[in-house]
């Protein structure tokens, strides 16, 4: 492929980094140009395809990605295929071959920071031990100086919950006096995962483990088991000598910043030319189609061209949509059109699913964005992540299917069309 074919994506999330990575690897000159860090460290570091419908946790994820969109037409599964989703999340898998465990075939049931059960397709090898399974013994272990964790909480409604299939877990709860820093009372995840890092600390950690650990229990930790080091689970595993998982705390989550690490990481490697801290302040327009971007550089504005563009900012929890005092809802940076559903934006019921969080753009198969009739807005536009509209993808638990099934679909449509162009020219 000519490396003067020229793509900018807009964006840093999970959808943007990767539809960006993939683009590169094809051998396009590639800008990704984010305003901040993208949202992957505020999710719990797992990758989530489907797990619920209405009142209903779902085993088999991929399986029920086709009958989700046929039930309901404006949600993204209604354009995305299974197929879409696997090649999306195979995609990642082959980026960061030793980070998830498990497969599209059936959900694991994790614990979370308070001890509700969530269903995720891809956890990260840290957390696969957690599995919520009838009989298990797991204990949950707390560190005093870190009080975003309470083992109670979380070994309390662990236990009163019953499994899917029925049964339930049994558990207990433990503490650790160990700071992460000398005559630190206070500390957070992150100085925790930096203390991981050390192998003196973890050994110190391991030891004061065994003191509390009764033999043939799971022990559940917080998500603080390393940062930068990769081998730190697999070191404090070998240690203690029985199964060990974690659970993120609240974002951002340490788990969710080995991810977000791990792909930037990778987006550089590639030689993508990253522009952070930039805002798109508008598009240079011209036959229908996006010709450069106009973004707020320090000193004065920049422009960046392209032939392809991929828009990825996500919605409107990432300031990619935005709600006015008349709640009416817009798309800020090029314009667009936007499927709102009927009714009211935000609903009393707590519980309930939020429509403001399904507000986004309408898209064809190529990623391309769509007006109210149906036609494409510009030809070389293409979306990708949380802009699209019909999903509450925190309710769903279907944020990261989606966004690595529009990404790769984005960037293949990108390539498809430069493939085209030169054996056109060729021909």
């Amino acid at each position: 492929m000519s490396m003067d074919s020229r793509a900018v994506v807009v964006g840093a999330g999970m959808a943007g980094l990767v539809s960006a990575i993939r683009l590169r690897q094809a051998g396009m000159d590639v800008t990704l140009v984010t305003q901040g860090i993208g949202g992957i460290q505020l999710g719990q570091g797992t990758i989530d395809v489907l797990g619920y419908v209405p009142e209903r946790v779902l085993g088999q994820p991929l399986a029920a990605v086709t009958a989700y969109g046929n039930a309901h037409p404006h949600h993204p599964y209604a354009i995305l295929s299974a197929d879409d989703v696997r090649a999306g999340v195979e995609f990642l898998r082959a980026l960061l071959p030793d980070t998830f465990v498990g497969d599209l075939e059936r959900n694991y049931l994790l614990p979370t920071a308070i001890g509700a059960l969530r269903p995720t397709a891809l956890p990260q090898v840290t957390m696969a031990e957690g599995e919520c399974t009838p009989g298990k013994q797991m204990v949950f272990v707390g560190l005093r100086q870190l009080k975003d964790f309470w083992p109670e909480l979380v070994a309390g409604n662990v236990a009163r919950t019953e499994l899917p299939g029925g049964g339930r877990v049994s558990t207990r709860a433990a503490w650790l006096d160990l700071p992460a820093r000398a005559n630190e009372v206070d500390s957070t995840p992150l100085y925790y995962a930096r203390a991981m890092d050390d192998p003196a600390y973890r050994k110190r950690f391991v030891d004061a483990l065994r003191r509390v650990v009764e033999p043939g229990e799971t022990v559940g930790l917080p998500g603080v088991l390393g940062l930068a080091d990769r081998g730190a689970f697999a070191d404090i595993t070998a240690q203690l000598g029985q199964p060990v998982f974690e659970i993120s705390t609240i974002p951002p989550s340490v788990p969710g910043m080995r991810l977000n690490d791990a792909l930037t990481r990778l987006a550089k490697d590639a030689r993508v030319k990253v522009v952070l801290g930039s805002q798109v302040l508008c598009a240079n327009i011209d036959g229908g189609r996006i010709r450069s971007l106009t973004v707020g550089t320090t000193g004065r504005p920049t422009e960046y061209a392209g032939e392809h563009f991929v828009f990825a900012p996500g919605g409107f929890e990432s300031g990619g949509i935005e709600l006015d005092s008349y709640m009416k809802v817009s798309e800020p940076t090029l314009g667009l059109p936007l499927w709102v559903p009927e009714g009211d934006l935000v609903v009393a019921d707590h519980n309930a699913a939020q429509p403001l969080f399904s507000v986004g753009v309408r898209f064809d198969h190529d990623m391309r964005v769509l007006d109210t009739a149906g036609d494409t807005v510009h030809e070389n536009l293409h979306v990708a992540g949380g802009i699209l509209a019909g999903a509450s993808r925190w309710q769903e638990k279907s944020g990261d299917g989606i966004a690595l099934a529009s990404a790769v679909r984005a960037a293949d449509a990108i390539l498809e069309s430069v493939q085209n162009l030169e054996g056109a020219r060729n021909a």
